[in-house]
């Protein structure tokens, strides 16, 4: 029977390796979780956000509801890996490992559709656009706490830095914010050989990318968390013409809202005060493309006491790193507690020689598919415990 559970997983992770679709594209997708789950007596409603599909399983006669959550879109990048079942769909690749994700959330809920060891609801949410951060809204936009509600939330993400089949997680922030920045600078160009008769936006623009590195070295806490990088630099100068436009692109990282903040009004006032000294002109953008994921010291404990019945206590680590990358989880529990875990799946013991997730040439540890099925399983046997 484990080796038939094994074997179904895997041709389900196949299957929809093979044939991925990006964000709010996902039809062919939430068709087939749709209709694997409704397979199982699980009660489906599809089109929440657009391609979302929340799937229902009640036992007994418990009040509580948990919410369990995998991300089901890929990624605009062509795959060069060889294996049988590499993408059909040009362009377009499972090169982050969704696929895995949301073949363990449907294994997970193959597991409690059979055994039925809890006193409860568990929601299954089956997210689309989880990388560029508009799907978990959208699926909240379109009512689905209203409509389908549950009181905790959690999820996974595998992660090629850490052994397979660990786990890590942590309370506070285990993901990080992703807000973007735009920074227009216009002065007054001219022939480079007389600077004085004009303003120099590139010089001013020098300046502005060397002081906003005082934000994290000067401003925030050394013990807490903060990345701010310029990443683009555009003008419309020449070889012997000073421009009159420079345009600073970039993006920030932090684990709180407070943080946030801080980040955003330092950027604003470093970048105007800086253009006013030097006579230019400025304009300043900052938005927020991606919540900080949050975790609650209730979820994570029983998060992790499901981990280590399901991998052992040494494989399970409770107080891990923070996470640098940015995940759509975190809109989900900025509403309801929730706790979101790295789930470990490289293949080398070496971390640096795994392929990392966004490589043309990766390919989900099929290893670790029960392991994740299993997890969620475990964790909602614990969490509405059958009285």
């Amino acid at each position: 029977m484990a080796n038939e559970f094994s074997e179904q997983l895997k041709n389900w992770r196949h299957h929809l390796h093979m044939h991925p679709e990006t964000a709010f594209e996902e039809k062919q997708t939430a068709a087939f979780v749709a209709a694997e789950l409704r397979k199982m007596g699980i009660e489906v409603i599809e089109g929440i956000g657009g391609t979302g599909v929340v799937g229902t399983l009640k036992v007994g006669n418990g009040k509580e509801i948990i919410g369990l959550r995998a991300d089901m879109d890929a990624l605009n990048l062509p795959e060069k890996g060889q294996h049988p079942y590499t993408s059909q769909n040009v362009g377009k690749m499972h090169g982050c490992g969704h696929d895995g994700h949301t073949t363990q959330l449907l294994g997970a809920a193959k597991l409690l559709s059979e055994r039925k060891n809890f006193n409860g609801t568990v929601r299954f949410v089956f997210q689309p656009a989880e990388e560029p951060g508009h799907g978990a809204k959208a699926m909240l936009d379109d009512g689905l706490l209203e409509k389908y509600p549950f009181d905790e939330i959690y999820g996974l993400h595998n992660l090629p830095a850490l052994p397979a089949g660990t786990f890590a997680t942590r309370v506070g922030g285990i993901s990080s914010s992703e807000d973007n920045f735009t920074i227009k600078i216009k002065g007054k160009g001219g022939h480079a050989s007389a600077p004085h008769l004009g303003i120099d936006p590139l010089v001013t623009a020098a300046e502005v990318i060397m002081s906003l590195q005082t934000i994290v070295s000067r401003n925030v806490n050394p013990l807490e968390t903060a990345v701010v990088t310029c990443t683009e630099l555009y003008m419309d100068g020449i070889h012997n013409a000073t421009p009159s436009n420079v345009r600073i692109l970039g993006d920030t990282r932090s684990y709180t809202p407070a943080m946030q903040k801080l980040i955003e009004d330092r950027m604003r006032a470093i970048v105007e005060h800086t253009c006013a000294m030097n006579g230019a002109q400025c304009e300043f953008t900052y938005t927020h493309e991606f919540q900080p994921a949050i975790n609650q010291k209730q979820c994570v404990d029983v998060a992790v006491k499901a981990a280590q019945n399901i991998v052992g206590a040494d494989k399970v680590n409770s107080n891990c790193e923070p996470w640098t990358a940015s995940e759509d989880f975190g809109v989900f529990a900025s509403h309801v507690p929730g706790c979101f875990l790295e789930l470990g799946s490289g293949k080398s013991p070496i971390s640096t020689e795994n392929t990392p997730l966004h490589n043309s040439t990766f390919d989900y540890n099929d290893d670790i598919l029960v392991t994740g099925a299993e997890f969620f399983a475990e964790l909602i046997k614990l969490r509405l415990a059958a009285k």
